[in-house]
């Protein structure tokens, strides 16, 4: 998402010419404002055109460059970072505007919604801050000893699994308000890092080009997974 406004538009038509989609602004079927939520959802199942026409956000850009963009678990708020000053944009999908805007102290590397609105916020910078946010604003910060590149919650346990420059999976437990004991990968930087939300396993991409799986349960690992990067030489295809 570069910079650039998209103006807040009631309904968009979309037509197709020899495979071609063209987007006229000023066609098609719009719903009244004063209308309620519940009557908006009513009418869009009864009408095919209302159910297919595309709304756009009003002012729904960054000053710069946006970083990151994640839509919330009940999927009303998309939230977006962005550089320059760093900042967080919260918009409503239902209201078609932007709800608020935070300005951070660091760029930040990547976030997460603990909530499924916006009203618990995780984010982790590029100073090695984390750094927690609520429904009214900013309301804590810690650090972790590595550059980080990525996190996840592993939510049964509350823990948030931290992943960067170091073997080390740093594991910071949000009911009791401090950091256990990392895990130790074989790997010498872990870039990326999941939480798999059927069985519950913790699995994070080294930069050796394997996947290490871990079972929060025992905190020990269950799994090694080489992606075949090792593997490749000057030889092989």
């Amino acid at each position: 998402m570069e910079r650039g406004s998209l103006l807040l538009g009631a309904a968009m038509q979309v037509s197709s010419l020899n495979e071609v989609k063209i987007y006229s602004l000023s066609c098609g079927k719009s719903l009244p404002e004063w209308l309620s939520d519940r009557k908006k959802r009513a009418l869009q199942k009864k009408d095919v055109d209302v159910r297919r026409r595309i709304e756009l956000i009003q002012d729904f850009e960054m000053p710069t460059v946006c970083t990151t963009i994640k839509v919330s678990k009940d999927g009303q708020y998309i939230l977006a970072t962005g550089t320059y000053k760093p900042r967080v944009r919260c918009y409503d999908t239902y209201q078609l505007s932007l709800k608020f805007e935070r300005c951070l102290d660091s760029e930040v590397v990547t976030f997460e919604t603990l909530s499924d609105d916006y009203s618990k916020i995780v984010f982790l910078h590029n100073d090695r801050y984390i750094e927690f946010h609520s429904q009214s604003g900013f309301y804590y910060k810690t650090r972790i000893p590595k550059f980080g590149r990525d996190f996840s919650y592993h939510y049964p346990s509350c823990d948030l699994y931290f992943v960067g420059a170091s073997s080390e999976v740093y594991r910071l437990n949000l009911e009791q308000g401090r950091f256990l004991n990392p895990l130790q990968t074989d790997a010498a930087e872990n870039n990326v890092c999941d939480v798999n939300s059927v069985h519950g396993l913790f699995a994070a991409g080294t930069i050796e080009g394997r996947v290490e799986c871990w079972d929060p349960r025992t905190r020990g690992r269950v799994g090694l997974l080489d992606c075949a990067l090792s593997s490749v030489t000057a030889d092989s295809e």
